[in-house]
C-alpha cells in the first residue's frame, strides 16, 4: 500500500450542483474521473450559501431556496500527479473556479471496502 504523506497538492474545483457532463452531475464526473486516473482521493461538498462570478447569491435558506447550490470538488495527490489530471478539467469545467494549493497530508491510510 502506497501511503501519501509530505507535501500534496489539493485541486479545488468550485462548480453549481445543476452543473452537468452528458446529463450527470459535473461534480460526480469530475470525482469518477479523478478515481479512474488513480488519484489518492476526491469528496464533493455541498455548499449551504455562495456566489460566483455572476454575483447572484445561491443559498438553501427556506424562504429564498436555490436550485443552484455551490458545490467544491476537492482532490489530493503528489503534485505531478495532480498536474497530470488537469488536462481533464480543461474538457469538463466550462465555468467555475479551479484552485490549486499545496498542503502536506499528515495521515493517508486505506480502508477496506465493506462487502
Amino acid at each position: 500500500m502506497t501511503r501519501l504523506t509530505g507535501t500534496v497538492l489539493r485541486l479545488t474545483v468550485y462548480v453549481g450542483e445543476n452543473d452537468m457532463w452528458h446529463h450527470r452531475p459535473l461534480s460526480s464526473e469530475i470525482v469518477h474521473r479523478a478515481r479512474a486516473a488513480g488519484l489518492a482521493g476526491a469528496s464533493v461538498f455541498r455548499g449551504v450559501e455562495g456566489f460566483g462570478a455572476s454575483s447572484v447569491v445561491h443559498t438553501s435558506r427556506l424562504l429564498s431556496l436555490s436550485e443552484d447550490l455551490p458545490v467544491a470538488v476537492v482532490v489530493v495527490d503528489t503534485e505531478e500527479r495532480v498536474r497530470a489530471f488537469l488536462p481533464e478539467l480543461d474538457t469538463l469545467v466550462t465555468g467555475g473556479l479551479v484552485l490549486l494549493d499545496r498542503c502536506e497530508a499528515v495521515r493517508h491510510v486505506r480502508r477496506e471496502e465493506p462487502r
